[in-house]
């Protein structure tokens, strides 16, 4: 990504853009957006950028390949350039964190903060929503310290003015003394980075599903049986966490109802041993954000959206799972009889104990019925049905047809 030729279109009329309809304005802001977006100046080191975690052509999650320390929370499979690690690896590239990187593919849709009609926390970005919006999120990877390590707001808008195509764009869109308070600037360049990310670029709306809803696509007979299935109240409880809408056949649906929940994942030990963080240390989840000091809270993670997820490995909030049928073989081990599906397939041992071991939702848990492996598939299916659709060549070649 060349930024000055992203900024070519902007420049033409920032001089001018207070005098330009709100379109114009709105469009000149997306593109600063996408221009700070690609921009590995804005960390310490000058070597990763909000992109680096985020890749666009991996449907905005880190696909990097696993560096020193080998193949850990890839859960026992063979080492791979192509695989992506558990957590991701920060500006001075060897530093790592303690959570997967999530998706913002249709972060857009996360609501704020807060509590539902039932009282439940519910919304907010990052994996214990404490960031109440995407300017919030977005401000947050530059300033940490094993992320893009910036020390302060002010180092970040003196990287800003090194660049006269910032300064120019900037004053054209917020006012020429933009540049006099790092505050004001900082958060101009978070206003621009979310409003790029309000795009269709990050959510179209184009997967098969959604084309099969407008007669554009016509499902197999297997997908039928996983929109069946997933949808159903009497033989899955998916669509309990996975629904955001009342209506199957809702238009622009995000597969989460964005609510917490603490579904018994456990430590991903070979994560921990590469991020220093040690056998002894827990990631309490939601009692992590620091509006939140309820107990009951404690190990719940935000329900994430189905969307890409057959081509976002790894799974959980720590990259514990490689595999998407894991995760279901996780979810059927709630359900199903039998020694085998407590062996977690990845690893040829049990699923381990939980992280957290209270406050696991198991009401939704042993809702419905076990899974047979005819029903995985079809789920599985249906799930590779919600790939966008500019990303259906990473699908597997058997579910990339049509």
């Amino acid at each position: 990504m060349k930024h000055s030729l992203v900024l070519a279109a902007l420049l033409a009329s920032a001089s001018s853009v207070y005098a330009a309809d709100d379109s114009q304005r709105q469009t000149a802001l997306e593109d600063l957006g996408r221009a700070l977006f690609f921009d590995v100046n804005l960390s310490l080191d000058r070597t990763q950028s909000c992109a680096t975690c985020h890749d666009p052509a991996r449907a905005f999650t880190d696909w990097r390949a696993v560096v020193a320390g080998g193949d850990y929370g890839r859960s026992g499979g063979p080492s791979s350039e192509a695989s992506p690690a558990a957590a991701s690896m920060g500006g001075d590239m060897k530093s790592y964190g303690d959570r997967n990187a999530p998706t913002i593919s249709y972060a857009a849709a996360i609501p704020p903060f807060g509590r539902n009609a039932e009282n439940d926390f519910v919304g907010g970005l990052f994996w214990d929503g404490r960031a109440y919006t995407l300017e919030a999120q977005a401000g947050g990877p530059p300033l940490n310290p094993i992320e893009m390590a910036m020390p302060d707001k002010a180092t970040v808008l003196s990287r800003l003015q090194e660049n006269a195509n910032y300064q120019y764009a900037f004053k054209g869109l917020f006012g020429a003394d933009i540049f006099s308070d790092a505050d004001h600037a900082y958060d101009a360049m978070l206003q621009s980075i979310a409003a790029l990310e309000r795009t269709e670029f990050f959510s179209p709306y184009d997967s098969k599903y959604d084309r099969y809803l407008r007669g554009d696509y016509k499902p197999t007979e297997q997908e039928l049986l996983g929109i069946t299935l997933f949808f159903s109240n009497q033989f899955t409880n998916c669509n309990k966490c996975h629904q955001l809408q009342q209506l199957p056949e809702a238009q622009a649906e995000t597969f989460s109802n964005y609510t917490y929940h603490n579904i018994g994942v456990p430590v991903n030990a070979a994560l921990r041993a590469i991020n220093g963080k040690g056998s002894d240390f827990i990631d309490h989840g939601l009692l992590e954000h620091p509006a939140v000091d309820d107990v009951a809270q404690d190990g719940k993670f935000r329900v994430p959206t189905l969307r890409n997820v057959a081509i976002t490995a790894p799974y959980m909030h720590n990259g514990v799972f490689n595999d998407l049928r894991t995760v279901m073989q996780f979810y059927n081990k709630y359900l199903a009889k039998g020694s085998k599906a407590q062996i977690n397939p990845e690893t040829g041992k049990d699923w381990g104990t939980p992280e957290v071991a209270a406050n696991i939702s198991n009401e939704e848990l042993e809702a419905g019925r076990a899974l047979d492996a005819r029903s995985i598939d079809a789920l599985l299916a249906f799930m590779h049905m919600l790939t966008d659709k500019r990303y259906e060549p990473l699908l597997p070649a058997a579910d990339s047809a049509q």
